[in-house]
C-alpha cells in the first residue's frame, strides 16, 4: 500500500493539534475562507482513512507503537480494525464540512481563529481517542476532549450560562475520566496488559476474575459520564450554550459518542454477562424514552436536538448490552444514520438561527421559500431521522427490530421500549424540519434569507450522504457493517442489508407502527407540550438543580474544612505538625518492636556493645556538647526575645559543628548559612515589634510545647540509636556508587544524587526558594509603594497654615 503504519497512524492523531495551533495565524491572514484552509486537515485524513477500508475488510489490523514509558511497560499504541475506522472517518469527515461551516458562522468574529482552533484540537483528541490501543493513550485523549469540549462550550465566556454549562460538563466528564484511569490500572493488573488488543487476547479472564464487578462499574461509569446516560445526562442539553458548530460536532460525532465506543471496545472481555446486559439494557432503555419525552416539550430547536441526542445515546447503549450480533449490527448502522442526519440537523438549525435571530420552533414558520436549500437538507435529514426507507435510518430501525424477533417477554418489553422511542424521536424529527419552513410565513427578528455557501454545503452534503450510503447497502454492509461487527463481537460478522419492503414480515409492520405513532406525535406535539411542562412544574426539582445543589453543599463543606484546617493560627500548625511528627517516630517503634532490639544494647552495662561511648568523645567534641546544651538553657530561660534568637542561632552553629566533624563539610556549610541568615532575618523582622520584651505565655501552653519538644527529641534519639544498633544495608549507597558514573556520567557522587536521583526533590526545593524570593521582593515592593503613595499624600485643608 506504499505506507508506513507507524508514521502515517500517528500523524492523523496529532495533525489536527498541529493545525490548532497554526488556526489562529491562519484565520488573521484569511478571514472568512479559514474555515475552508483548516478543512483541509480533517479532508486529508478522511481521504487517507479510506485507503484502510479494504484492507481491514478483508481482516487486516493495522497497528503502530512509539515506546513511551518502557520501564513501564507502557507504548504508545494504536490500531485501526473496523470499529476505529468507522468512528475515525465519521470524526473526520464530518469534522471537514464543520470546519468550513464554523469558518463562516464565526466570520467577523475576533476569536474566530481561537475558536477553530480549538475545533480542531477537540477532533484531534476525539481521533486519538478512537484510535488509541494503549489504555493510557485512551485516558489522555479521552481527557483532552473534556477540556476541549470545556473550552468551546464556555467559548462565549462573557454569559454565565456558557460559563457554568461549561463547568459543568466538565466536572461531570472529569469524574468519568477518574474511572476510567481506575479501570484501567484493574484491567492491567488483573490481565498485566495495556494494550486493549492484548486485553481482548486474554479471553474469560477479566470475566472470571474476582474483581470483574469493580471494572465493570469503573468502565460503566465512564461511559455513562461521557455519553449522557440516565442520570447523569443533565450536562448535556446545558452543553447547547455552545455555538451551533460545537452542538453538531459533540453530538453527531465527537465526546459524547466516545462512551459508546468504550462500550463497543470493551464488549469482548466485559460483555455477555447477565451484569452486562441488565444494566446496559435498562439504563440504555430508559434514557432513550427519558431523552425522547424531554425532546417533546421543548421550543429551542437546539434543546430539541439535543434532547433526542440523549435518546439515541440511550438507544445505542441499549443495543450494545442486548450483543446479539443482529443488536450490534443495529447499534453500527445507527451510530452511522445519527451522525449524518443529526449533524445534518443541527448545522440546519445553525443556518435558521443566523439567518432569522431565532430558534422558537413557535416562532417561525413558511422559511420554505426564502431558505430552500436548508429545507431541503432538513427535510432528507429528518426522513432518515425518521427512518423512512431509501435512508440509513431504515436500515438501522430494521436491524434493532430484527435482534428483538424472539417472542419472550423480555425481548417484547425492549421491543416496546424501542418502538415508543423511535415514535417520538420521529415526531421530534417531523416537528424540527416541518415546522419551520412550513405553514404561514412569521415575521422574524432578522429578515430570512438563505445562508451562504459554507453554510449551507455541510448539512446538504450530510443530508445526501444519509440516503446515498443506504442505496449502496452492500458496499455499506461489506465496507462498515461487517469489519465493525467483527471488532467489536470477534466472530465473522455477515450484512443481511436490504432497502426491500417486504409486507409479510412482521418488521415491516413495527415500522409502519413506529412511523404512525410518529405521525401522531407531531400532531399532538404542542398538547403534549403543554401536559409535560405542567407535569415538570408540579414536580420542581430535576437532576439539573440537584447538582447545583450538590456543587453548593461540596463548596460549603469545603469552606467549613478550610476554615477549620486553615485557621491562621501559626503556633497551633506548629503543634499539630510537631505532635504529629512525634506520633510518626514513637508508635512504630513501639507497634514494630524497634525498643526491644535497642533496649539491649543501651542498657547500663552494654554501651561497649555498640561500639561507642562517651569517653571517646575527644575535648573539641565535647566543646561542641557544651555549646549545644549551653545554647538550649539559654534559649529556655531567655528574658527577652533578641537573646532568645541569638540563642536558637547557637544552637544550630552547634549542629553544623557536628556535621563538620564527622565529615560532612558541604552540608556543614549549609548549615552555617541557614543559621547566619535565620538569625539575622528573624533580628529584622523583630524589629518592627519590641526585641527588648519577652514573649509571657500561659503554663498550660508551656507545658504543651515542652512536652511536644520532649516527644520529638526523644523520637529522633530513639529512631537513630535502632538503626544504628541494626546492620546497615548499604545496597542504596553501593547502588550510588556503582551507577554514578555510567549512568549519571557524574564523579561527584554527592552532586549525582542532588541533581540526577534526587532531581525532582532538588527541584521542588528550587522552586521553594524562588517562590519566597518572589514573596520577599513582593512585600519589598509593597512597601516602597506604600511609602511613596504617603509621601505623596496630600494634606488636609490648613495643614500647611498651621
Amino acid at each position: 500500500m506504499g505506507y508506513s503504519p507507524e508514521t502515517s497512524i500517528i500523524l492523523v492523531a496529532i495533525a489536527p493539534f498541529l493545525a490548532a495551533i497554526l488556526a489562529p495565524a491562519t484565520a488573521r491572514f484569511t478571514g472568512a475562507h479559514a474555515g475552508w484552509v483548516l478543512a483541509i486537515v480533517p479532508a486529508a485524513i478522511f481521504v487517507f482513512l479510506l485507503r484502510f477500508l479494504e484492507p481491514v475488510a478483508g481482516g487486516e489490523i493495522v497497528t503502530a507503537s512509539l515506546e513511551w514509558a518502557p520501564a513501564y511497560g507502557i507504548a504508545l499504541s494504536f490500531l485501526i480494525d473496523g470499529l476505529s475506522l468507522t468512528f475515525a472517518l465519521t470524526i473526520s469527515g464530518i469534522g471537514a464540512l464543520i470546519i468550513i461551516y464554523s469558518g463562516s458562522y464565526l466570520a467577523g468574529h475576533p476569536h474566530q481563529g481561537r475558536f477553530l482552533g480549538f475545533m480542531l484540537a477537540f477532533m484531534g483528541a476525539m481521533l486519538g481517542l478512537v484510535l488509541s490501543d494503549s489504555m493510557v493513550a485512551l485516558f489522555t485523549f479521552w481527557e483532552l476532549t473534556s477540556v476541549t469540549s470545556f473550552l468551546l462550550i464556555g467559548f462565549d465566556h462573557a454569559r454565565q450560562a456558557a460559563r457554568r454549562a461549561a463547568i459543568q460538563a466538565l466536572v461531570v466528564t472529569n469524574l468519568g475520566g477518574l474511572a476510567l484511569l481506575l479501570g484501567a490500572l484493574v484491567v492491567q493488573q488483573i490481565t498485566g496488559r495495556w494494550e486493549l488488543s492484548g486485553v481482548r487476547e486474554t479471553g474469560d479472564l477479566l470475566r472470571e476474575s474476582p474483581f470483574y464487578g469493580l471494572a465493570l462499574v469503573l468502565f460503566l461509569l465512564a461511559a455513562f459520564t461521557k455519553s449522557a446516560q440516565f442520570p447523569l445526562h443533565f450536562w448535556l442539553p446545558n452543553a447547547m450554550e455552545a455555538p451551533t458548530p460545537v452542538s453538531a460536532f459533540l453530538h453527531s460525532a465527537t465526546m459524547v459518542q466516545a462512551g459508546v465506543y468504550l462500550l463497543a471496545r470493551m464488549t469482548p472481555v466485559l460483555g455477555d454477562t447477565p451484569a452486562w446486559m441488565t444494566i446496559l439494557t435498562l439504563f440504555g432503555g430508559v434514557t432513550l424514552l427519558w431523552g425522547a419525552v424531554a425532546a417533546i416539550k421543548q421550543i429551542d430547536l437546539k434543546q430539541m436536538l439535543a434532547q433526542t441526542t440523549i435518546a439515541s445515546l440511550g438507544l445505542l447503549v441499549l443495543l450494545i448490552g442486548l450483543g446479539s450480533e443482529a443488536a450490534i449490527a443495529a447499534m453500527i448502522v445507527y451510530f452511522v444514520a445519527h451522525a449524518f442526519y443529526k449533524a445534518g440537523l443541527f448545522l440546519t438549525v445553525g443556518v435558521i438561527d443566523h439567518e432569522t435571530g431565532t430558534r422558537d420552533i413557535t416562532a417561525l414558520g413558511g422559511l420554505m421559500r426564502k431558505m430552500p436549500a436548508s429545507f431541503i437538507a432538513a427535510a432528507l435529514a429528518a426522513v432518515s431521522m425518521i427512518g423512512l426507507p431509501l435512508t440509513v435510518g431504515y436500515l438501522a430501525k430494521e436491524e434493532m427490530y430484527l435482534a428483538l424477533a424472539e417472542a419472550d417477554a423480555a425481548s417484547l418489553l425492549v421491543l416496546a421500549v424501542l418502538i415508543a422511542g423511535n415514535a417520538l424521536l420521529a415526531g421530534v424529527g417531523i416537528a424540527v424540519a416541518a415546522r419551520p419552513f412550513t405553514g404561514p410565513t412569521v415575521e422574524t427578528p432578522k429578515p430570512a434569507h438563505e445562508g451562504p455557501l459554507a453554510l449551507v454545503a455541510g448539512p446538504l452534503v450530510l443530508a445526501v450522504l444519509g440516503i446515498a450510503a443506504a442505496l449502496a447497502v452492500g458496499w455499506f454492509g461489506h465496507a462498515i457493517l461487517e469489519p465493525a461487527g467483527t471488532a467489536i463481537l470477534g466472530l465473522p460478522v455477515e450484512s443481511h442489508l436490504t432497502l426491500a419492503l417486504n409486507p409479510a414480515s412482521v418488521l415491516f409492520w413495527l415500522s409502519v407502527l413506529t412511523w404512525a405513532l410518529g405521525v401522531l406525535v407531531f400532531y399532538q406535539l404542542d398538547a403534549l407540550r403543554a401536559f409535560l411542562r405542567r407535569l415538570e412544574t408540579g414536580f420542581g426539582w430535576t437532576f439539573d438543580k440537584g447538582f447545583d445543589a450538590a456543587m453548593f453543599g461540596l463548596i460549603r463543606l469545603s469552606g467549613a474544612a478550610t476554615r477549620f484546617l486553615h485557621h491562621g493560627r501559626l503556633e497551633l500548625y506548629l503543634v499539630v505538625f510537631f505532635a504529629l511528627f512525634a506520633i510518626a517516630l514513637i508508635v512504630p517503634l513501639v507497634s514494630l518492636g524497634g525498643l526491644e532490639t535497642l533496649a539491649p544494647a543501651v542498657s547500663l552495662g552494654q554501651w561497649a556493645a555498640t561500639g561507642w561511648s562517651w569517653s571517646d568523645l575527644a575535648i573539641y567534641e565535647w566543646a561542641v556538647v557544651a555549646l549545644a546544651i549551653i545554647g538550649l538553657v539559654v534559649l529556655v530561660a531567655a528574658q527577652n526575645r533578641l537573646v532568645a534568637i541569638v540563642s536558637l542561632g547557637v544552637q544550630g552553629i552547634a549542629v553544623a559543628l557536628l556535621f563538620l566533624l564527622f565529615g560532612a563539610p558541604d552540608l556543614a556549610f549549609t548549615q552555617f548559612m541557614v543559621e547566619i541568615l535565620s538569625v539575622v532575618i528573624l533580628t529584622l523582622v523583630m524589629t518592627r515589634l519590641k526585641l527588648d520584651e519577652r514573649d509571657r505565655r500561659p503554663f498550660e501552653d508551656a507545658m504543651r510545647d515542652g512536652t511536644v519538644a520532649v516527644l520529638c527529641g526523644a523520637g529522633v534519639t530513639l529512631l537513630l540509636s535502632t538503626i544504628l544498633t541494626g546492620t546497615l544495608d548499604t545496597r542504596l549507597s553501593d547502588f550510588f556508587l556503582a551507577t554514578s558514573v555510567p549512568i549519571a556520567h557524574g564523579h561527584n557522587i554527592v552532586n549525582v544524587i542532588l541533581v540526577d536521583y534526587r532531581g525532582f526533590d532538588t527541584l521542588g526545593e528550587i522552586s521553594v526558594v524562588m517562590a519566597a524570593g518572589i514573596a520577599i521582593l513582593a512585600l519589598i515592593r509593597g512597601q516602597r509603594g506604600g511609602r511613596a503613595a504617603r509621601q505623596v499624600e496630600p494634606k488636609p485643608a490648613g495643614e500647611e497654615a498651621r
